[in-house]
């Protein structure tokens, strides 16, 4: 059960979480939207709870600023596509559609409008992408996958369904292709074992060796522990 409770001021909302395993009270800043979370155990009492975390402003808004900074999908923004930094460039006109020209990423049409139609490419990009890297390694690993989907998850940055569908994080066109990489042998791995075990692991190892850049899976999930929450803050305006 959850709900929200105003903080100190209005940048403070505090979401209130009732956890059945929780043992304790804990302040939790989400890394990926900055969202501050009062976890409770089932039956501990609210008010006191909500008061102890409004006295913690000053440690929220120090965890706030030590967060990934914002990156909006706004002309002069570079991304990192696929390893290839594309300059966001939007100029007056009605061309609505959004073009690769070297390291430009160009479109006109109505401003207020940049930033879905950028997402709406990248997610495009990201989904062709993915299922390239898919059919590598399924091929490899002589399996097959049922579909390749992309959506916008928190918690996870891919997952394989038990049909052999396969779904990632768009925001992975954003990572180091590497990490995109070893992300996909992962779950095309787990069209042979639906689990953790080691014998995945050495599926997952050799699927993945050979890669062009000569990096370990292990690696991947690292690079994704220590910057994954920054893919989440691109196409975020710095006020939100």
């Amino acid at each position: 059960m959850s709900g929200a409770a105003a903080g100190a001021a209005d940048d403070l909302a505090i979401d209130i979480v009732r956890h059945p395993t929780a043992r304790r009270i804990r302040l939790v800043i989400d890394p990926a939207s900055g969202a501050v979370r009062l976890v409770l155990p089932r039956r501990a009492a609210l008010k006191p709870a909500l008061a102890w975390a409004q006295g913690k402003a000053d440690w929220i808004r120090g965890q706030r600023a030590a967060l990934p900074q914002a990156v909006p999908f706004a002309p002069g923004t570079m991304l990192p596509v696929a390893d290839t930094p594309l300059t966001i460039a939007w100029t007056p006109g009605s061309r609505r559609r959004v073009e690769r020209d070297g390291a430009t990423l160009s479109l006109s049409g109505p401003a207020e409008t940049v930033p879905r139609r950028v997402e709406a490419w990248l997610r495009a990009q990201a989904l062709a992408v993915l299922s390239a890297d898919t059919a590598v390694y399924a091929a490899r690993a002589g399996v097959t996958v049922s579909k390749v989907a992309i959506g916008d998850p928190r918690g996870r940055w891919g997952s394989c369904a038990q049909d052999g569908a396969i779904r990632y994080s768009w925001r992975l066109i954003l990572a180091p292709g590497w990490v995109r990489r070893a992300t996909a042998a992962h779950e095309v791995a787990h069209r042979v074992h639906m689990d953790h075990s080691p014998a995945f692991h050495a599926v997952v190892a050799r699927l993945y060796a050979g890669d062009p850049d000569g990096q370990h899976p292990d690696a991947a999930r690292a690079w994704l522990r220590a910057h994954g929450a920054a893919l989440h803050w691109y196409g975020r305006s710095s006020g939100s």
